[in-house]
């Protein structure tokens, strides 16, 4: 043959690989879907949809998830804890789960607050208390800064509040501006080397404490393993590093609220993050568990639970009295 041939012949061993690699892929993510299935309702709002589910009955709280999570970090222990005296709402951030986004610039503070607002607004949720963990507190706080009309306070766990100044190698490969190339390396490299390195990770995510055993099902770390889920958790990195445009304002939040904090978190520093923001805001209440790391909604449901709770008390306090 000549080298005519054999670059088409290479081409077409390349397309067959590639297409052999994109079927394991979606069969890996069929596997997925079916160990963490879709089990809430989907709500339509302008720029994507809300995927949620809710249990008990009272004032709500709506539940925010961080950074490549999903509702199940809620709802692998503290979503229970509330349901006997509230009606509590766990959301897949905006394009995070089963949720959807339409562009990957919808990964914006902003603009998923609004969507957040929408949601509230479509399914008739009247000034509930949020509660949001790791960049769902940040969310939240953009929902207080510029929709404090729509929620009645918030409840921060280890949020990020302003620019980090180290970031964890949990992170790394996450940083990428393109969305083209997020979709080429989510359907190539990013799956496995997230199976290959999942462990590692957990660890990183959870230190100093331990992952449960459970949490890739039960807490929904298997969603994780699919190509969308890098789509969606890489957008949402970029955009976080925007905070610095946000954080500025948060003095002119004055919905009641608080932080909740592990002073031993590996991601995020309690001080840098959750002792800066109580500084520039002392009306709100802040707490450190001492031992404690980054994922207090599974690692610490008990004190997650409690915490807001009394934010709730604090923030429905004027309804309840009235």
């Amino acid at each position: 043959m000549g080298i005519g041939e054999w670059i088409i012949v290479a081409l077409l061993v390349a397309a067959g690989l590639i297409g052999l690699h994109a079927a394991r892929l979606k069969r890996g993510q069929r596997m997925a879907e079916e160990a963490a299935p879709r089990i809430g309702k989907t709500t339509r709002v302008p720029g994507g949809a809300i995927h949620w589910v809710e249990s008990g009955e009272g004032p709500p709280i709506v539940l925010i998830h961080g950074l490549g999570g999903q509702f199940r970090h809620w709802t692998y222990a503290v979503a229970e804890k509330l349901a006997d005296d509230y009606r509590v709402i766990s959301i897949d951030r905006p394009g995070s789960g089963y949720s959807e986004r339409d562009s990957d610039d919808h990964a914006a503070l902003s603009i998923q607050a609004r969507m957040i607002a929408d949601f509230l607004d479509a399914e008739g949720i009247e000034r509930p208390l949020v509660a949001g963990h790791s960049l769902g507190g940040a969310v939240t706080l953009t929902l207080a800064l510029e929709h404090p009309e729509k929620i009645a306070g918030f409840a921060l766990v280890a949020p990020l509040t302003h620019p980090t100044t180290n970031v964890s190698q949990a992170f790394s490969g996450l940083g990428v501006t393109s969305p083209l190339m997020r979709r080429a390396l989510a359907w190539t490299l990013a799956v496995p080397m997230a199976k290959k390195y999942a462990e590692a990770t957990l660890a990183m995510v959870f230190a100093p404490e331990p992952a449960p055993d459970d949490f890739v099902t039960r807490g929904g770390g298997v969603l994780g393993l699919r190509p969308r889920a890098f789509v969606a958790t890489s957008a949402d990195f970029v955009a976080a590093g925007a905070i610095g445009d946000l954080s500025p304002r948060w003095e002119a939040i004055t919905l009641p609220g608080g932080v909740l904090y592990g002073d031993e978190d590996a991601l995020l520093d309690h001080k840098e993050q959750g002792e800066a923001l109580v500084g520039r805001l002392p009306h709100l209440d802040w707490h450190v568990l001492e031992g404690r790391g980054h994922m207090l909604p599974i690692t610490a449901p008990d004190e997650t639970a409690d915490f807001i709770r009394r934010m709730a008390e604090r923030a429905f306090a004027p309804t309840v009295a009235g």
